[in-house]
């Protein structure tokens, strides 16, 4: 389903108001939501933010998805922030997968430019005119053939092998998904969450994915059928360390550890097995939860436009 109206799209990236604090002159709230929305853009999309936004959100064009389509829910809500932490965790646990993040990443010196090159890729493909969508999928299947070499274990791997193409593919789309049902603003009905798995098929295919899931009993298959190969790494607790504690900012810390021990809490059962995560259920329960729902509330409050016309 296509966009073929050339309006800019009505919903950005992140948003959904998060509501107004009682108390607050309304410049002292503009005040804050632009200064939280301004550090988490200029660390998420970038210092061109604005102008970026403004290619992909307000130029005429067909769009690959229509304005109701789920991807767009999904994908424009701050439950991304939690499930993109949760995807990363798992994309770790295979081995060849993550050689070619270990041997051809820059993340521990980069971590914000490969997190800047992911947002964009989602919102140019979910949200951007077809040729801007087109032309960020050419871009990564052209870094995609210079990612190849041979894994700790002897194996060779490439990063457009259609079987490691999936499993990335599989675990955005289930960390996505399982993010928005927890913390979403408005939860996906049934009927929604199967064709949310089947808008991810389209990009995916595109990237060169054979036989993605298009819904959410295939999405599950799939996981369970790639358990098998799964190991945690030298190089999988690393990236897993590093996921939880990166170098940020002292000011920004306490709400990205609320996001990563809410990704925590989201990944299922085996993968926190495997990557040695205690299940703590009633400390997940009364304190990560309700953090978690702060933080991506105050994050949705910030982010939303205050007219449909802003990026």
């Amino acid at each position: 389903m296509t966009n073929r109206g050339g309006t800019a799209p009505q919903t950005a990236p992140v948003g959904a108001r998060f509501g107004h604090w009682s108390g607050f002159n309304g410049d002292v709230q503009c005040i804050v939501r632009d200064a939280i929305a301004g550090a988490v853009r200029g660390r998420v999309v970038g210092p061109d933010a604005a102008t970026r936004a403004t290619e992909l959100f307000s130029a005429p064009g067909e769009r690959w998805f229509a304005d109701d389509r789920p991807i767009r829910i999904v994908h424009a809500d701050a439950s991304m922030f939690a499930g993109g932490l949760r995807a990363l965790l798992l994309q770790s646990l295979h081995p060849l997968a993550m050689a070619g993040v270990a041997q051809h990443s820059d993340y521990r010196n980069d971590p914000w430019g490969r997190l800047q090159r992911t947002a964009d890729f989602l919102a140019a493909t979910t949200f951007g005119p077809a040729p801007a969508a087109e032309e960020a999928v050419k871009r990564v299947r052209a870094v995609h053939r210079r990612v190849v070499g041979i894994a700790a274990d002897g194996r060779r791997y490439s990063a457009n092998d259609p079987h490691l193409l999936k499993w990335v593919h599989i675990c955005e789309v289930d960390s996505f998904l399982v993010a928005h049902r927890r913390y979403g603003a408005r939860p996906l009905l049934r009927r929604e969450a199967d064709e949310y798995v089947a808008d991810m098929a389209v990009i995916a295919r595109r990237l060169g994915v054979v036989d993605p899931p298009t819904s959410t009993y295939a999405l599950r298959s799939a996981l369970n059928w790639y358990r098998t190969e799964l190991a945690v790494t030298p190089e999988a607790r690393e990236a897993a360390h590093f996921v939880l504690r990166p170098p940020i900012p002292l000011v920004a810390q306490p709400a990205y550890a609320v996001l990563a021990a809410a990704a925590v809490t989201l990944l299922p059962w085996w993968a926190r097995r495997m990557l040695r995560m205690p299940v703590l259920p009633v400390t997940e329960e009364v304190l990560v939860k309700p953090a978690g729902w702060a933080v991506t509330g105050l994050l949705r409050w910030a982010l939303t436009p205050t007219s449909p016309a802003q990026p």
